[in-house]
């Protein structure tokens, strides 16, 4: 059925605006405390004889804690992630198995780019360890949380067919792993693969909780993919030297981070695999190939608003993925990744040489001037037994390669073809920033902005409406608990969500749980225009251009609570957000562990952003 005959459905809410949090406005001075000093007393001996006794016994703890020293040394400054977190294994061809991890979740002290600032780290490494597996294995992750506030791990772009409750969503699939506390993640990654990425789901992720999750297939590359020798890993992101509470409660006020409203934080400088330079400070992350050997660099934009363009001076490489989706290979000088997206390309080196890695920040988004900052990040590349390994490579006026331009997103083409169904249902949807009666600039998806539940999460609400008999949003779209703007389907439908951006910026938007098709995109408003499911290319993580309308094509068929968000860390933070609430009659069946059950009963570390 082609596409202008789907029943089309008003994807509306049936509240538009919300009054400001009770909690935000609530008196902080009520309580009146008597600070009149004591009247001193003569007690100098029953003082000494006190100070003696605190002291024989401060002594005899301190060396039972020497003795028994009670859980681990937590590191406090940041530790250099070793050369090995990215260069992969070779673990493809393996059987199906477990892969089992521990991450701890802390506060460090660390100096990316050569500037001192508070970090949040897993195992006291930026960026974390990167995962490797394959498809079918099972992945099994501790995470203990060191943290003043709760914390949650996203596995991003994963489908998590049946364990949704492992989605790793603060206040959707999880209230967030209290401080102190644990939680296993456990999941099998059925028929994902491609290159991706783990991180934390809040701005916690901007200060440093993230790492790469690489899945290889089953089965061989399609035949026009070329042959690669090995894996690399490079991690992009931007980098603040600003704690992100302090940016992000800047950037919620009316005062904004600059005196205007709405103008997002501007990064500092960025990273290149957790290295970056700073007003002469930093350093270089150094990669040594080998000669006449063919790289498969897979590359990532973990940051948080910047995209960045990703080359290599004097090489032209061939791009053969995008989210997780192998396409036509075809060579180009760069590639420019929006927020969350990866891509792989290949990188062929020649006899000799020292070159640079160059990740430039787009300064397209930034709607002010930061002194210092720097948009330019490096890493390097040798290869080669005659080249220097402490040179660095020499400076050039055209690092580009002469005749090709940067890859062309909008025109990538599956290796392997295929159509998208044909659709069943159509959405409409506005994405906006607009300013709130509170004159704080928030992020609406139609006329909601989403803020996170207290005390529980959208898929417990499913499931005990489930547990009920009755379905949590009904159908289509609706607005539940607040600002919990859902579109629900209960039955598998072939669903086309056409987006409206009618901001002045662009918006990365990622669906969890799925990989949509993009069926069509383009200028101005969406009035009807033909969406094509004709070898559609399929991305979980999509750049919806300033007032562009973008239409992607997913299928209901896998049940739980699924956030729609701008990947924009402040415009998340912001309320961005959306559900789509898949299959919520089924969500009964779903065996959400206990574990996750308990972390809503306690407030303990807060529960996210609040306004």
């Amino acid at each position: 059925m082609p596409a202008d005959h789907a029943e089309e459905i008003a994807l509306e809410e049936k509240v538009a605006l919300l009054e400001p949090d009770a909690d935000v406005l609530r008196d902080a001075d009520s309580d009146d405390v008597d600070l009149r000093p004591p009247r001193r007393r003569r007690r100098l001996p029953w003082l000494l004889a006190l100070g003696v006794a605190l002291a024989l016994a401060l002594a005899l703890a301190l060396g039972y804690w020497v003795a028994h020293p009670r859980g681990p040394e937590l590191p406090t400054r940041l530790q250099p992630s070793r050369h090995e977190n990215f260069v992969l294994d070779g673990l493809r061809g393996q059987p199906p198995q477990t892969r089992e991890y521990d991450f701890v979740v802390s506060q460090v002290e660390g100096a990316p780019d050569g500037v001192r600032k508070p970090m949040l780290v897993v195992n006291g490494v930026y960026p974390g360890p990167t995962i490797e597996a394959n498809q079918h294995d099972r992945i099994v992750v501790k995470v203990t949380n060191m943290l003043e506030n709760r914390t949650t791990i996203h596995w991003h772009g994963l489908f998590q067919n049946g364990t949704n409750y492992y989605d790793g969503t603060g206040a959707i699939t999880e209230c967030g792993i209290p401080p102190g506390q644990s939680l296993t993640y456990n999941f099998t990654l059925g028929e994902f693969s491609g290159t991706t990425w783990w991180h934390a789901h809040s701005t916690q992720y901007t200060d440093g909780i993230t790492g790469a999750l690489i899945v290889h297939p089953s089965e061989p590359a399609p035949p026009s993919i070329p042959a690669w020798d090995e894996d690399l890993v490079i991690q992009v992101s931007d980098l603040y030297h600003i704690f992100s509470p302090v940016l992000l409660k800047r950037y919620l006020s009316p005062w904004g981070v600059d005196g205007v409203p709405g103008d997002e934080p501007v990064p500092d400088s960025g990273t290149l695999n957790g290295l970056g330079q700073w007003a002469g400070a930093g350093s270089y992350f150094n990669f040594t190939l080998a000669p006449h050997t063919t790289y498969r660099l897979r590359l990532l934009n973990t940051g948080s608003f910047a995209s960045i363009r990703v080359s290599v001076d004097a090489h032209a490489v061939t791009l053969i993925e995008a989210d997780g989706t192998l396409v036509q290979p075809h060579d180009v000088a760069g590639v420019t990744l929006a927020v969350a997206q990866r891509c792989s390309v290949l990188l062929r080196t020649a006899d000799a040489g020292a070159f640079w890695v160059r990740a430039e920040m787009q300064r397209d988004m930034f709607k002010y001037d930061l002194p210092g900052q720097n948009r330019d990040i490096r890493g390097v590349i040798r290869y080669g037994n005659e080249v220097d390994p402490d040179a660095l490579p020499a400076e050039t006026d055209d690092p580009g390669v002469s005749g090709l331009g940067d890859a062309d997103t909008d025109a990538l083409v599956p290796a392997v073809p295929g159509d998208a169904p044909a659709p069943t249902r159509l959405y409409k949807l506005r994405v906006s920033l607009q300013l709130h009666d509170s004159l704080v600039m928030l992020g609406f998806m139609n006329t909601t902005s989403w803020e996170p539940l207290r005390a529980t999460t959208t898929l417990l609400r499913a499931r005990e409406a489930a547990l009920a008999g009755a379905v949590y949003g009904g159908e289509g779209g609706s607005l539940q608990d607040g600002e919990q703007f859902l579109l629900t389907e209960d039955s598998v439908q072939v669903v086309d969500l056409v987006i409206d951006n009618i901001d002045d910026g662009d918006h990365p938007f990622h669906l969890h749980g799925h990989r949509p098709w993009i069926v069509g995109s383009g200028a101005g408003r969406y009035i009807g225009q033909p969406l094509n499911g004709t070898n559609a290319l399929r991305r979980d993580t999509v750049l919806i251009k300033a007032y562009h309308w973008t239409a992607l094509r997913f299928v209901t068929d896998n049940p739980g609570m699924w956030a729609f968000h701008c990947h924009l860390a402040w415009h998340m933070a912001a309320g961005m957000l959306m559900q789509v609430n898949s299959l919520p009659s089924r969500t009964a069946a779903l065996d959400i562990p206990q574990a996750i059950v308990d972390q809503c009963q306690t407030e303990v570390g807060g529960a996210g952003a609040r306004r």
